[in-house]
């Protein structure tokens, strides 16, 4: 049996907000059973760019920055036992782990810009409260080769240089 021939590969008209807006044709979708539904068929290509696939077609969205933002943190246990676990703008929850590694960049103004990969090579950007709450459990903690982080899933992530965390 011959796979099925995906119909088209031309823009959807769909753009992912910074903040987690998604919009069709420059509107909010309101619907979250539909945002929800359009983020299981949500993939990223080896380029970056970002396509809604489904057996059928395939089409090309637009992305700001990640197509999920991190609103909550959940802590369980302490020290290098603990788990961090995150849930997105749309209801998922993952831990902070080797499948689920944390990161943080920075703009060339110093700002950081923090980030969990969620699945599928798909990130979600931990949105501001929950970045904050994330540096103060790493001040809470004795820094590890000279940087302030985390511990989940039992691997340290560095939140930041001590020199420079005392401004986080």
């Amino acid at each position: 049996m011959k796979p099925p021939q995906i119909a088209s590969e031309e823009y959807y008209g769909i753009k992912i907000l910074r903040d987690g807006t998604w919009l069709y044709g420059g509107t909010p979708i309101h619907r979250m059973p539909l945002v929800k539904l359009f983020a299981t068929v949500l993939k990223r290509d080896e380029s970056g760019d970002y396509w809604l696939e489904t057996p059928y077609e395939k089409g090309r969205i637009e992305v700001e920055d990640a197509p999920f933002i991190a609103v909550e943190l959940r802590l369980d246990g302490q020290g290098q036992n603990q788990t961090l676990s995150f849930r997105t703008n749309i209801d998922d929850w993952v831990t902070a782990g080797a499948a689920h590694p944390l990161r943080i960049t920075y703009a060339a103004n110093g700002e950081p810009a923090p980030y969990i990969m969620v699945h599928r090579g798909l990130e979600a950007r931990l949105g501001r409260a929950v970045y904050y709450e994330l540096a103060e459990l790493a001040m809470a903690q004795p820094p590890q080769d000279g940087y302030f982080g985390v511990w989940s899933g039992n691997i340290f992530y560095p939140v930041g240089p001590v020199a420079e965390s005392h401004g986080v």
